[in-house]
């Protein structure tokens, strides 16, 4: 082992830079299987459902997170079946767009995935009812948009991709596609539909207009007679007792046809403007009934397509319609953020019905002190579904708070000794007030004070005096990063610079900090100390806020994500290429070289063992490591974690897509 130092930069105190100390060899890795739950809150994105056609009360439901969930009471209670793609540690997150379930042999089941981040997917076959699946190598890294299943002759399932059209003669174990190769009009497939008579005659929804084939994709034909030229088909259905009526929605509104696609006429009674149908169902009790689930609600038609009508509220974003075939009016929607909606009465009220379904994106964790330690969730992207949500049973029960955040991510959570707590949104510091129902206030006023010389003029001299001045408030409105509210100065990490408070969050002061703007963790140590890091480099303070410096680094050290300040007045660093921790406040540092993993989100104390917990979004470990002799184990949870902390003999990750796990010690 050896230390090179450099010699301080300037008069005043800096850090010391010191190459790593590589002290990995004395921690061996060791990946512990232990049993992690999700323990919600309920709710997010969900995608797709499928039944089993031998019991309609057996469904499945596919989510944005490769994850497969399954319920055997209609939708009431879920539990998560399995998981598509590679675990333990598989990253995919596929978006599972779509599932069937064999109608001759129901333990068989299909699912299209595909990504949203690159185009890539697969099809995935189940020979147990879901529990287990494999990819299909004829598929594999295909992202697939469409699927269907012929009911004339099960054997054959047709599939939609960004290159095209396949399809498999054999249930799925082998394919081949029939849509010309590098063909400039019929890629990008997001919609398909199979004649209920005839295997061979086969709808095709673009992203630019609909194809058809009769000869089972020898030849194809345009069918945009009708059609407004440049509309992406997102759906397709047949009338399953009259072949020749076809429906299909587009950007550009929902048409219908009568004469098989050879001409189609737009519906009226839905707005064409803002809106895209992404599913129709037609009701299994009602032909004359259909469904459109729209990114503004779902509407209704009773009388084929003449009339329509908004049945819920047009904040909705639907993914799918389920219309259970044995109770009337029993109708399931998957909705973006809301999760599972369910009505009883045919869609005039629908309820959340998302119990053991959790696929939030948690951006910040929070275990609450007092007599009654809450923990509290803060959620990204969920709008008014979203919020922060707290339950003080351990994640039993949940209950939202959202009021006075008005749709705002939430990024940090934070408490002070005194039980005030901070959330830092997308825009702006807001206070939690307990009085009456539970809400937020904005606590984002900056005021900055200072001094400055003004000259006067006194009896014919000028002289110059000090001037104590206070510039006009302002609204904090960038996001906000995070949040250590633990001692007497409050310390915000801003898209608009470092920001201190003296008064309990009233008002705060600064701006920029040492010519950079985004920082993204904060941590408050005692006597004034304060560090702050961005993902280029580290500030410190000794004076709580009032000037910054640069911090000397290690010079290999790469993208910093997380900083810590330990009891003890350790510093921890979580960055790109490990963990590096300092015991004398920057001057000479360690580098935990081989760990399993190097990529760190987060790093936080576990006050009952007194061990640092680190986890990252790459990988599904957490790491639990000894302050002491930086000794470490690797902990398996199933589950890409982003933030990590402790209550009592339990331990609470939050996930990017799956809410929050936990695991009892």
């Amino acid at each position: 082992m050896h230390r090179t130092m450099s010699v301080p930069a300037s008069t005043r105190w800096i850090p010391l830079l010191l190459c790593a100390l590589s002290l990995g060899w004395m921690a061996p890795a060791q990946s512990l299987p232990q049993q992690w739950s999700t323990v919600g809150p309920d709710g997010g994105d969900a995608r797709a459902f499928a039944a089993d056609p031998a019991n309609p009360e057996h469904l499945y439901l596919g989510g944005t997170s490769s994850w497969i969930y399954e319920s055997q009471d209609g939708g009431a209670n879920w539990h998560r079946l399995s998981h598509i793609g590679f675990a333990p540690r598989s990253l995919d997150n596929y978006i599972v767009d779509h599932l069937i379930v064999d109608p001759e042999i129901p333990h068989r089941m299909y699912a299209a995935v595909w990504r949203d981040d690159q185009p890539d997917g697969g099809f995935f076959l189940s020979v147990d009812g879901g529990h287990s699946w494999r990819s299909i190598p004829d598929m594999a890294g295909q992202s697939i948009r469409s699927l269907a299943q012929s009911t004339a002759d099960p054997r054959i399932l047709v599939a939609g991709t960004l290159r095209g059209v396949f399809r498999s003669e054999d249930r799925g174990m082998h394919w081949q596609q029939i849509s010309p190769i590098g063909s400039r009009e019929i890629h990008e497939v997001e919609s398909l539909a199979i004649d209920p008579r005839d295997p061979d005659v086969i709808y095709a929804g673009t992203w630019h207009l609909p194809w058809k084939t009769s000869d089972g994709g020898k030849s194809w034909k345009n069918i945009k007679r009708g059609v407004i030229d440049d509309s992406d088909v997102f759906s397709i259905i047949i009338d399953p007792h009259q072949a020749r009526t076809v429906y299909l929605s587009a950007c550009s509104g929902i048409y219908k046809s009568e004469t098989a696609g050879e001409l189609f006429h737009k519906v009226q009674g839905i707005p064409s403007t803002a809106r895209r149908t992404r599913v129709l169902r037609q009701d299994p009790h009602n032909r004359a009934v259909v469904y459109a689930g729209t990114t503004e609600g779902l509407y209704r038609t009773e009388d084929a397509g003449r009339n329509w009508h908004l049945v819920t509220d047009a904040s909705l974003i639907l993914n799918d319609v389920y219309l259970d075939p044995e109770r009337k009016g029993h109708i399931l929607l998957a909705t973006d953020r809301g999760g599972v909606l369910e009505s009883e009465d045919n869609g005039r009220s629908f309820t959340a019905s998302n119990n053991g379904f959790s696929s939030r994106k948690v951006g910040a964790l929070l275990v609450t002190q007092g007599a009654t330690p809450e923990l509290m969730a803060g959620i990204v992207n969920d709008k008014a579904a979203g919020g922060v949500f707290a339950s003080s049973d351990a994640g039993q029960h949940w209950s939202q708070i959202e009021d006075g955040l008005e749709g705002r991510d939430v990024f940090a959570l934070a408490q002070a000794p005194d039980g005030t707590i901070l959330a830092g949104t997308s825009h702006g510091i807001f206070r939690l007030v307990s009085e009456g129902s539970r809400h937020w206030e904005m606590q984002s006023d900056i005021v900055n004070h200072g001094s400055r010389i003004v000259a006067t003029r006194t009896g014919g001299h000028v002289v110059n005096r000090m001037q104590e001045y206070t510039l006009p408030a302002r609204e904090l409105s960038s996001r906000v990063m995070a949040l250590d509210i633990h001692a007497d100065t409050w310390l915000a990490a801003t898209g608009d610079g470092l920001f201190t408070s003296e008064d309990k969050g009233r008002s705060w002061q600064g701006g920029i900090g040492y010519g950079a703007e985004a920082y993204e963790s904060v941590a408050v140590g005692t006597g004034g100390w304060m560090v702050a890091i961005r993902r280029e480099g580290a500030v410190y303070s000794v004076d709580r806020g009032q000037h910054w410096d640069p911090m000397s680094l290690p010079t290999r050290i790469r993208t910093i994500h997380a900083v810590m300040i330990a009891p003890n007045g350790d510093l921890w660093l979580g960055a790109a290429d490990g963990v590096y921790v300092s015991r004398d406040r920057g001057r000479n540092w360690f580098w935990l070289d081989r760990l399993p993993f190097h990529f760190m989100d987060d790093l936080s104390m576990d006050p009952a063992t007194g061990k640092v917990l680190a986890v990252s979004r790459l990988d599904s470990r957490m790491l639990v490591i000894d302050e002491k002799t930086f000794l470490h184990t690797a902990v398996e949870t199933g589950y890409p974690l982003y933030r990590v902390r402790a209550m009592g003999r339990r331990v609470f990750a939050a996930t990017l897509q799956n809410g929050v796990i936990e695991q009892s010690q």
